[in-house]
């Protein structure tokens, strides 16, 4: 049997999360770092000596070149929130498969947009929400799915934090309106609604109501902000996401019987291991000095960063498409439901922190 030729990925521009995507395509065994562009093809050549390309890597001076090339088969797109729309459509037309940083709009309308695109040319596209591809969500998710041991999900509180230094907060592109307008929403703040759909099986919430005391720059961008979301059947998720507290990355669901904790979800304490911790039925002693029976942890050890495994996925599929299947449409509602809650918490800050009714 003939061994698979590489998908062979070319990135749009040098962004600093570029870097591990780099590495990421050299891990990936279906994956190969073929190209990179920049308006600078000065930096374009220093980005790939940096990065441990292969001395065979192109080198572009913009990006429309890079996308021009019929011998690169898809691209990572890793450009400011507000260049997505004209980017991600191009490529698609150009043919090109699309891997493409979050938030994937500024809106879902402009997401609709590339989706269409998308459509139109019969290309893959996914998101780069790496966590989504640990072994460890496929375990936790195990857990949420057992009627025994977890039960039926009541609540999730998620939250996503780090402290930005004085030069991130005055000139990093997701401070800047122009560029991420969406601020510490549309960045840390999609991975704490990410992690609420993904606990509630994608069934997106009927209502979202931001929390009042939203931290905003001087240019209007969200520095700090939360939100609560509530369903039809009485489930509730709370999320806290902020450029502005220490750095905190933790997921609570919890159950009818059971619950889940994981305290680093977005990015793992370790690259090759990963715990959470579960409780099923769980209560006092008779003196009520302790929990009877204790939580207990759950390490999962991986052979690739979830990066690399989520490269590896995305260049499965294109793969696939390359041999006659049809794109995986999973991929792109998932990114289209976060859009659309991530949209909701947006307009209800805008509205004074009214509720927001989510039309899905």
């Amino acid at each position: 049997m003939a061994v698979e030729a590489p998908i062979r990925i070319g990135i749009l521009g040098c962004a600093e999360i570029a870097r591990k995507l780099s590495r990421a395509i050299s891990l990936s065994p279906n994956a190969a770092l073929s190209a990179v562009a920049s308006r600078s093809i000065d930096k374009a050549r220093a980005f790939a000596v940096a990065n441990g390309f292969p001395p065979h890597a192109k080198i572009y001076g913009s990006y429309e070149s890079l996308l021009d090339d019929p011998d690169i088969d898809a691209v990572y797109v890793p450009l400011p929130t507000s260049l997505h729309l004209h980017w991600a459509v191009l490529a698609a037309k150009k043919s090109k498969h699309l891997l493409l940083e979050k938030p994937v709009g500024l809106n879902v309308s402009e997401f609709d947009t590339i989706l269409e695109a998308v459509d139109s040319s019969g290309v893959q596209l996914m998101d780069g929400t790496m966590w989504m591809h640990h072994p460890r969500t496929l375990a936790m998710k195990d857990f949420l799915s057992d009627a025994d041991r977890f039960g039926q999900l009541k609540t999730v509180h998620a939250c996503f934090s780090f402290a930005a230094d004085p030069d991130f907060l005055k000139n990093d592109i997701r401070v800047k309106p122009d560029l991420d307008g969406l601020g510490a929403l549309g960045d840390a703040g999609w991975y704490c609604i990410r992690s609420i759909l993904w606990a509630a099986n994608f069934e997106p919430p009927k209502t979202v109501i931001a929390l009042p005391g939203a931290a905003l720059n001087e240019s209007g961008v969200i520095l700090a902000c939360g939100a609560s979301l509530h369903w039809e059947d009485g489930k509730s998720a709370t999320f806290h996401c902020s450029f502005l507290s220490n750095l905190t990355m933790d997921i609570t669901a919890i159950g009818t019987k059971g619950t889940l904790h994981v305290n680093d979800f977005v990015i793992p304490y370790q690259e090759k291991e990963a715990y959470f911790s579960t409780g099923t039925e769980t209560g006092f002693n008779e003196l009520v000095t302790g929990w009877v029976p204790q939580p207990s942890k759950h390490v999962v050890i991986t052979d690739l960063p979830q990066e690399a495994r989520m490269v590896r996925e995305f260049a499965n599929l294109v793969g696939a498409i390359k041999n006659g299947s049809k794109p995986e449409k999973k991929w792109p509602i998932i990114s289209r439901k976060t859009q659309l809650i991530l949209d909701a918490v947006k307009a209800s800050i805008d509205k004074g922190f009214t509720p927001v009714e989510v039309v899905y």
